[in-house]
């Protein structure tokens, strides 16, 4: 196809300029273009003119058929895939692992074997059994795993007899702890007799005295151990 080229000036001097058919608004300033916007060709040619700005990117068939038939033929470039980061990138965050609820410590009571009995006795006194109220009050409406009585004595007496002692009094708490609603199978009770001692071996001197009781007190009590939640 022979195409003209001419300056602007020279293309509206020499020929008579009419709008290109269909191409109304078409504004591609690849071509000569007139005041509305369409691309315009020669009356007794029909060719278009290239402006300076001209590229085969903006051919267009009306003007360049060979061109753009070309252009049509050609295989798509395939669309390079997307990068395995950028799939990644759009993939939802996994969620985060909800974090294991701590298992709850134990919390330790410590009752004093003085307040809850008589001296080398295994029955509850008035005043331990309100103590004991007080405790039961507080366990209500919380779920256990565990509670634990455990019973401790002094150093005063043998080693069988002060188990047996630790055993009963221990068994005196649980008992009155379930007659207040806690449920018994969620509460053990055990003996330790001397065998774990509050107090050093030189802390208190002496045979068996007054003194020697009082100052040997630490050692008589009862651990309650609760592990559970409110």
């Amino acid at each position: 196809m022979a195409t003209l080229k001419f300056t602007l000036t020279a293309v509206i001097v020499s020929v008579a300029l009419v709008p290109a058919a269909g191409l109304a608004q078409f504004k591609n300033e690849g071509y000569l273009l007139d005041q509305n916007a369409n691309i315009v060709t020669s009356a007794n040619t029909g060719l278009c003119w290239r402006t300076g700005a001209w590229t085969p990117a903006l051919a267009v068939a009306q003007c360049d058929p060979d061109l753009v038939k070309k252009a049509e033929s050609k295989p798509a470039a395939k669309t390079p895939a997307a990068p395995a980061v950028a799939a990644a990138a759009t993939s939802p965050a996994p969620k985060p692992k909800e974090a294991a609820v701590a298992k709850p410590a134990p919390q330790k009571i410590k009752f004093a074997a003085d307040a809850l009995f008589d001296f080398n006795k295994s029955v509850l006194k008035p005043k331990g059994k309100t103590m004991l109220d007080d405790l039961a009050a507080s366990l209500k409406g919380a779920t256990y795993e565990v509670i634990l009585a455990i019973g401790h004595t002094d150093r005063i007496g043998s080693v069988q007899y002060n188990q047996k002692l630790s055993v009963k009094r221990a068994a005196a708490v649980k008992q009155y702890l379930v007659g207040n609603g806690i449920a018994a199978n969620r509460i053990h009770a055990e003996g330790k007799g001397k065998s774990q001692p509050v107090t050093k071996p030189g802390d208190c001197k002496g045979s068996k005295s007054q003194a020697l009781i009082t100052c040997l007190q630490p050692d008589r009590r009862v651990d309650v151990e609760v592990t559970g939640t409110k």
